[in-house]
């Protein structure tokens, strides 16, 4: 399933879907209301798509003016899609491919957020991983989660909970982090 990048200096273009049953693509509508709620957010952003299945997350936030954009994903053939994707955008200088879980390169990633995506498969929220997350974000910094809504949100004392959004079977939860 291909995905479309709605705006921005790849807007229109077509990028290729993740490939695999394991991951499930953000719909365009719920894409599109998320960036339109974050436009001012993400100027000069450094961002990261976290469980970055086709790296639609990551690439959008580059089209719409991130500085940058570090994809972690695990699943091998989602990783050549989102190589694949990125060198078809041209964005090689602005991505960055982490090939692993989230967990393990929670442990190993010397870098702080502006934003971070985590997207994980609905059959497997990992909210254990999605908590480790929130030390990678920048003091006031966002992060943002796509869950399946059957399960309560992570939470942790150096983040609040600052928006939730449902569209459909899509949860969103906006998480900040609080200033140091």
């Amino acid at each position: 399933m291909n995905v479309r990048i709605i705006a921005g200096e790849y807007g229109g273009r077509i990028i290729e879907g993740s490939g695999t049953s394991r991951t499930h693509p953000m719909g365009e509508r719920v894409r599109n209301a998320l960036f339109n709620k974050l436009h001012m957010e993400l100027q000069g952003a450094d961002v990261l798509d976290a469980f970055a299945g086709s790296g639609a997350l990551g690439l959008e936030s580059i089209s719409r003016g991130a500085r940058s954009a570090t994809f972690i994903e695990k699943d091998r053939v989602a990783q050549k899609i989102i190589a694949k994707n990125i060198e078809q955008l041209h964005a090689d200088h602005k991505a960055h491919l982490i090939r692993a879980t989230v967990s393990a390169s929670v442990k190993t990633l010397d870098k702080t957020f502006d934003i971070i995506f985590a997207d994980p498969p609905y059959y497997n929220p990992q909210f254990p991983s999605i908590k480790k997350l929130f030390r990678l974000l920048k003091p006031n910094g966002l992060m943002v989660l796509s869950y399946p809504g059957k399960d309560e949100v992570p939470t942790g004392a150096e983040v609040v909970v600052v928006d939730n959004r449902s569209y459909g079977n899509a949860h969103l939860v906006f998480y900040r982090k609080k200033d140091a």
